[in-house]
């Protein structure tokens, strides 16, 4: 596994936790998007990582939004495009994956720490972790993501009044309108993250990417076209190994032994 500047990475049972650490708030620049994109590609192909867990290395932040010191260096509209659709595609990315990706969030997540944990498949957030978009205060709008990926989570009445308002949301807030799954409390937050991805990592690789892609895949499409993936999803791993030693394990009554073939 490479090396980073930014991004602190361990591997724990087949879980990979990926610990950003970019003080002071751990703002996107070139920089951390690179070893993000970097980080994940490489996971994505290293066997004995199951599930994907982002999480902070830095006291009460999980991730202020783009860097605006780099911002207010760019001098064209075509080099702050630039760097958006650079976020948009490392986020999907993320988005995209064939492998679970758990947001592990505490304090303060501002914009595109927003961003990338709504690119997250699953959100855990301590009770102490407050959420906003703060973009329109500075004259823009979200660009990593926000305004497509917040109104699917959330509704577009919703997101149209958290992007507009930039009001701050509490996480119990955010918990009930469905933007997290759920709150823990502060002190537990990594711990239940970890859980929850080993839980995950117990099960069948191969079935681990099929679900995920079915799910990634069927968002957008109608029902029938969404009914038909799902079934070329499950043709992909039908009589594999783990298909026949999960079924035979289940009527031996005993676990199974997964060997990711």
């Amino acid at each position: 596994m490479t090396s980073f500047q930014f991004i602190e990475v361990s591997m724990e049972e087949g879980t990979a936790v990926l610990r950003i650490n970019r003080p002071p708030v751990n703002a996107i620049g070139r920089g951390l998007l690179d070893e993000l994109e970097k980080a994940v590609a490489e996971l994505q192909n290293e066997p004995k990582a199951k599930v994907m867990v982002v999480a902070s290395a830095i006291q009460h932040v999980f991730m202020a939004g783009v860097d605006l010191k780099e911002m207010a260096q760019l001098t064209t509209a075509e080099e702050v495009a630039e760097i958006i659709r650079r976020g948009q595609a490392v986020f999907s990315r993320i988005e995209n994956s064939e492998k679970p990706v758990i947001a592990a969030i505490h304090g303060a997540c501002l914009g595109g720490g927003q961003e990338l944990a709504m690119a997250c498949h699953i959100r855990i957030a301590s009770d102490k972790t407050r959420f906003v978009q703060p973009e329109i205060a500075l004259g823009i709008i979200p660009g990593f993501g926000g305004t497509q990926r917040l109104a699917r989570i959330v509704g577009p009445s919703r997101a149209a009044e958290l992007i507009l308002t930039a009001d701050v949301l509490s996480a119990q807030e955010a918990f009930r309108m469905g933007l997290v799954n759920h709150v823990v409390p502060d002190g537990a937050l990594l711990k239940t993250a970890k859980e929850m991805a080993k839980k995950i990592a117990r099960y069948s690789l191969p079935a681990i990417r099929a679900a995920m892609r079915a799910i990634g895949r069927g968002l957008d499409v109608p029902l029938d076209e969404g009914l038909r993936r799902e079934a070329e999803e499950f043709r992909s791993i039908a009589m594999n190994h783990d298909m026949k030693e999960g079924i035979q394990a289940f009527l031996e009554k005993r676990q199974p032994k997964f060997t990711d073939s």
